[in-house]
């Protein structure tokens, strides 16, 4: 075999090996650790952000698994209990943090829900994957007071840790009657094109 052929096949062997390498680091898988609003309350799981989400990776050529580990009511505790398990059975890369709403709406401490986000977001940065955090926001009936601790939560946690902070995915649906179920709290399915949209510009995946 002549210098030339060496050279050729070698440069063909670099080329798939750069392509298979490009192909596994495109292969990610998002956790995402929420409540009602990512289980899909109400709506079919085929029209819930999180498989349109999916779906759109898909049409763009991009591999992401997800892995919807979300509870209707669940809370910040709940969250906590089990994300050491979730993290050791399905070792996603990202864990999106969707919780904090229930607890808001049974009145818990703020010190106790931020506590419970630390917590969770501390987990997650040490089993190597990326946090991100959602921002919550409650009804205004709530007290003044109370809605601000609140809030401020989130840009605390995030400020405090790693983890990657993104707006309210409600942010530009909560105040349309059209895309919320009756009830006022849950997004229905004309919603969840828009709210997929502001996961995906918002999110580091």
């Amino acid at each position: 075999m002549s210098f030339l052929e060496i050279s050729k096949y070698k440069k063909l062997f670099i080329f798939v090996l750069i392509f298979s390498n490009s192909i596994i680091a495109d292969d990610k898988k998002l956790l995402i650790l929420g409540d009602s609003i990512s289980a899909g309350f109400g709506i079919k799981q085929s029209q819930n952000w999180t498989t349109l989400l999916k779906s759109s990776f898909s049409k763009e050529g991009k591999s992401l698994e997800i892995i919807n580990s979300s509870i209707s009511g669940d809370t910040t505790s709940g969250g906590l209990s089990r994300i050491n398990r979730d993290l050791n059975t399905y070792k996603p890369d990202f864990v999106l943090v969707e919780l904090g709403g229930n607890d808001a709406l049974r009145g818990y401490p703020i010190s106790r829900i931020k506590q419970n986000l630390l917590k969770i977001i501390s987990i997650i940065s040490n089993n190597q994957s990326i946090p991100i955090i959602m921002q919550i926001k409650i009804p205004p009936n709530y007290g003044k007071k109370y809605i601000e601790a609140f809030e401020n939560i989130y840009s605390e946690v995030a400020s405090e840790t790693d983890a990657k902070l993104i707006s309210f995915m409600l942010e530009n649906v909560a105040l349309r009657e059209d895309l919320m179920q009756p009830d006022g709290i849950h997004p229905n399915e004309k919603a969840q094109p828009f709210i997929t949209e502001q996961i995906k510009k918002k999110s580091v995946i």
